[in-house]
């Protein structure tokens, strides 16, 4: 039954007033996902989100209504399909994505549902029967009858990621008491102050961000260098080659100001330079000789006995 129409004037000023409170928003995919973990998200993401579900064409309904107000949110119509809910927040997109997708639960596997993961049936004891030995040949996986019961030989994948759960492979691993598969809230796509990307995005790390815009600067500088058309990113490096071509020019010319006079000073006479340097580095050596120099006059008296002739039973 659909909803009735002052059901969706609430769904719509719903929608409106938390697109107007929260800059970011979250649009998350709950397939598989029970009204427990539902509750749960919710109780987790209090007062840090609000969630928001609704059926997919009344959302596109009061998407398309706001519009006029906030065309930015026609980019967000292309994903609305499938099961999917909105996440509203003002926090950091990375602690709410967590919260988000930490709250899964183990779940069997059902004939028909789509596989996350590929899945084995691990070597082993089974501890079942042998009359039940014709499940395991239907599925290929090699068993032998060891202390009167089954067991398989070696590892085997069943169902690879990706592909639905067969009948035979769901029955196999429900006797096994396998459950191969957890669901949760997944992230479809995050929007963000008008801009709308994939979650693997917040995975970039900051470093990298930066990393990357200092390597565009360069690039921007050295193209702007080497086409002579000035730039912000270039304008430091301008000045320096400026001020490195006047200091060419005042040591090629008579002309001196006051950057280039040391400049000229060190190479009309560059031994002054280095004799002003020579004090400087052997400072240190009469401190060092002051130093060892008590322990020298210790030494003394006895050097001097010896020198002089003097005995301990001389008279």
């Amino acid at each position: 039954m659909g909803a009735t129409r002052s059901e969706k004037e609430v769904y719509f000023t719903k929608l409106k007033a938390l697109i107007e409170q929260y800059p970011s928003i979250f649009l998350v995919n709950i397939d598989n996902v029970s009204s427990q973990q539902l509750h749960m998200i919710r109780q987790s993401l209090r007062g840090k989100g609000v969630v928001l579900m609704g059926k997919n064409t009344m959302v596109r309904r009061a998407l398309r209504g706001i519009l006029a107000d906030y065309p930015q949110f026609e980019r967000l119509l292309p994903h609305v399909k499938g099961n999917i809910g909105f996440v509203f927040t003002s926090g950091d997109l990375k602690d709410i994505r967590e919260i988000i997708l930490a709250n899964k639960v183990a779940a069997p596997a059902r004939a028909g549902a789509l596989a996350t993961v590929d899945v084995y049936v691990p070597a082993g004891n089974t501890g079942m029967e042998p009359g039940k030995t014709s499940f395991f040949q239907a599925l290929g996986i090699p068993t032998k009858i060891a202390r009167g019961t089954i067991e398989i030989v070696n590892d085997v994948q069943v169902v690879s990621a990706g592909n639905k759960v067969g009948q035979s492979e769901a029955t196999l691993l429900n006797m096994l008491n396998i459950s191969p598969f957890t669901y949760g809230m997944s992230v479809v796509q995050v929007y963000d102050n008008g801009a709308v990307f994939p979650s693997s995005v917040l995975d970039i790390e900051e470093k990298t961000l930066l990393d990357q815009f200092m390597s565009g600067i360069k690039t921007i500088a050295a193209i702007s260098l080497a086409t002579g058309i000035p730039t912000v990113a270039s304008v430091a490096h301008s000045l320096v080659n400026a001020y490195k071509n006047l200091l060419a020019v005042s040591i090629a010319t008579d002309y001196e100001f006051e950057g280039s006079k040391k400049v000229k000073e060190y190479l009309a006479n560059p031994e002054a330079f280095a004799a002003a340097a020579g004090p400087a580095a052997t400072e240190d050596a009469p401190a060092a000789a002051a130093e060892s120099a008590p322990a020298a006059k210790e030494e003394e008296p006895e050097e001097s006995d010896e020198e002089m002739g003097f005995g301990l039973f001389d008279d």
